[in-house]
């Protein structure tokens, strides 16, 4: 007498990946964004939305879930590297760029929003500001934030983009633009793209020229910050190129 044989699938045989297309129009992010707005999507939805499309295995939906726990819910989003990020299966520098622009985006819609002048009292303050346009980038770039006499934000400036040395920088580009805007202090800032935030000579002489320029025209350089990964460097509170 014959039986029947239930084949098993071998463990090493994948389930089939959901798909965008898997899924009806209606549960689709992107329709579901057109159909009740942007403030009725989850989470994940919006993820999928910035992430477009996803690997293999994995949906656009299923990896914005997966990144969203990776990084620990929304708190880890607004606060997310990019380099981290980056580095998360399926993301990728681009991935990343396009969360972090969102993110940032939204920050600064928010701070709109409430009128918000950061008061900047510290080297870390200049830090949580700038960190998010800085870390990670691939070349060095001088921003320099414009203060008024309470040490409130007035602007954000990205001057200069190249390897910070003082044959080549021009010092009155670090204070064009807070003789234009009124501003009472600076705080000037540059990143190091290998991470590492330890000062170099050119960086202290640097300091040296911009704190004179400074005395000057009656515009104090409050600080000079080297920012590299996830950390910085104060020369004002190392003391070096202050006197």
């Amino acid at each position: 007498m014959s039986r029947a044989v239930t084949v098993q699938p071998t463990a090493d045989v994948a389930p089939a990946a959901l798909r965008m297309t898997d899924l009806s129009a209606q549960e689709r992010p992107r329709e579901r964004l057109w159909q009740l707005g942007a403030a009725k999507l989850s989470t994940a939805e919006l993820l999928a939305i910035l992430l477009r499309v996803g690997v293999r295995g994995e949906s656009a939906l299923q990896l914005g879930q997966r990144v969203l726990v990776e990084l620990k819910g929304l708190v880890g989003l607004m606060n997310l590297d990019p380099r981290s990020v980056a580095a998360i299966r399926g993301i990728g520098k681009a991935k990343a760029a396009q969360l972090s622009a969102a993110v940032e985006l939204g920050q600064r819609v928010a701070g709109a929003q409430r009128g918000e002048r950061p008061r900047v009292s510290s080297a870390e303050d200049a830090w949580r500001l700038l960190a998010p346009r800085l870390d990670g980038q691939e070349q060095e770039h001088v921003l320099v934030l414009l203060l008024d006499t309470r040490n409130q934000l007035i602007e954000i400036t990205d001057v200069y983009t190249g390897s910070l040395n003082a044959s080549m920088i021009r010092i009155g580009e670090l204070f064009r633009f807070a003789v234009r805007n009124n501003a009472a202090n600076i705080i000037v800032a540059h990143n190091h793209p290998s991470g590492d935030p330890t000062p170099s000579p050119e960086d202290v002489a640097v300091t040296r020229l911009m704190v004179d320029a400074g005395k000057l025209l009656d515009i104090p350089v409050l600080d000079h910050i080297v920012i590299g990964h996830q950390r910085f460097v104060s020369l004002k509170e190392r003391g070096v190129g202050f006197s």
